[in-house]
């Protein structure tokens, strides 16, 4: 069946492609007229971004930290790993939607199946045989949309809780929260179990990786430099962005 799920896509790719030949082209037009980021952080806020930055900081010493910690002690990783499972297919009806609205059909009917094939034989999201077959998610969100569209990323931002971002991707993460279709898809399903699921994966995401965010919060000479420059870095590689310089994102703060 590994074998069969893959080819099915490629056809139907070919068939998608046609369908969505208008919209495909308007995308690639609107990505062409994105101007390109430049290597220098654009951060004329920067005295107010620092200030969130240490709320931010300060939040996740008292909260968020230990929160997590107790998290991955208390939960073994299978368990973990199913809240995230759990937590990632709630986010595929949006995904869809954004697919859609950024020309890439092909995308969209890829995370349909694996939404339906997660939710059913999956048991809500819980396990997850659609990347088993070869169907990883095509994660996506409002803020790449905007990408996709021509949107400039604007200055950066520091929000609160969220933590780095920039104008473009604060806006998106505002329309993707406002606007996400799960209500329609589960329309009886109680309104906390989403928000639960995610902050459970954030706990996770926070205790994986947390010599990481450690080291870049509480071991840098600048901690919201290399937070910035981080962001900065990963969010234009998810992107396909290049900046305006071949020396780009030097940490001033590397030894």
């Amino acid at each position: 069946m590994s074998s069969i799920i893959p080819l099915f896509f490629k056809r139907l790719s070919k068939i998608d492609s046609r369908r969505g030949l208008g919209f495909a082209a308007l995308a690639l037009v609107a990505a062409c007229a994105a101007p390109i980021p430049s290597s220098v952080p654009v951060d004329p806020n920067e005295a107010n971004n620092r200030q969130m930055h240490a709320f931010n900081v300060a939040l996740d010493k008292s909260l968020v930290g230990p929160a997590s910690n107790a998290y991955g002690s208390v939960l073994p990783p299978p368990v973990q790993q199913g809240i995230s499972n759990f937590s990632g297919n709630l986010d595929l009806p949006a995904d869809v939607a954004n697919n859609l609205l950024q020309g890439r059909p092909h995308y969209a009917v890829e995370n349909t199946f694996r939404f339906l094939l997660n939710s059913t034989v999956g048991l809500a999201g819980l396990f997850d045989p659609a990347t088993a077959i070869g169907l990883p998610q095509r994660k996506t969100d409002f803020g790449e949309t905007l990408h996709v569209w021509g949107v400039g990323e604007g200055n950066y931002v520091e929000l609160p809780a969220f933590g780095p971002s920039n104008e473009r991707d604060m806006v998106g993460t505002i329309v993707d929260i406002a606007a996400n279709p799960l209500g329609a898809v589960f329309p009886n399903a109680p309104t906390y179990v989403g928000t639960v699921a995610k902050i459970g994966s954030k706990l996770g995401d926070r205790h994986r990786y947390s010599e990481t965010v450690d080291s870049v919060l509480y071991g840098s000479a600048d901690g919201y430099a290399q937070a910035r420059l981080l962001y900065m870095q990963n969010r234009r590689f998810e992107l396909g962005q290049t900046a305006t310089s071949d020396d780009s994102f030097e940490d001033p703060y590397a030894e």
